[in-house]
């Protein structure tokens, strides 16, 4: 691997950190607002970026989830479940929009994962917590399509790593 990918994917995974540090209170709940998730848009433009955030969302488990023996499996779990898939798809789909709206779908869908969890450590009602992490997710997700398409005009993430 490329010291350069290496790099990118480090800070990449430190943003994420910091990010969730930021709204730590609102991305361990059963209402997950948690938006270093719109990172999960950078694998539409380069698959690479997988790498830093499965980083990033370990780590956060890691220092800051008050369940993190369940957060380290089925947080990082659902993240590399919902890339792989997003990362799959994109080999069919070649428009950008198209493939962060797969993205922010399958997320969104994923979050069973999450809800499932939660179910497991606090007793919530399974299908409440889903539609409820669902609905954070979603709204993260849709809210970073066209930040992170901005930000890519400039930036051109497919090239940076």
């Amino acid at each position: 691997m490329k010291l350069k990918t290496v790099a990118v994917n480090g800070i990449l995974a430190a943003l994420y950190i910091a990010v969730s540090f930021l709204i730590q209170p609102f991305g361990f709940t059963n209402i997950q607002f948690r938006i270093s998730e719109i990172f999960n848009h950078l694998v539409v433009f380069n698959k690479k970026y997988m790498i830093g955030i499965v980083m990033g969302v370990f780590l956060t488990n890691l220092f800051f989830s008050p369940i993190m023996a369940y957060d380290l499996i089925f947080g990082t779990g659902q993240s590399i479940v919902a890339l792989l898939i997003t990362i799959l798809s994109s080999r069919y789909i070649k428009q950008i929009w198209t493939r962060m709206a797969i993205n922010t779908v399958v997320f969104t869908v994923t979050m069973f994962i999450i809800a499932w969890e939660l179910n497991l450590a606090f007793h919530y009602p399974f299908l409440l917590t889903w539609l409820t992490t669902a609905a954070g997710e979603f709204a993260v997700m849709l809210v970073g399509m066209p930040i992170m398409y901005a930000i890519n005009k400039r930036v051109h993430f497919e090239k940076l790593i």
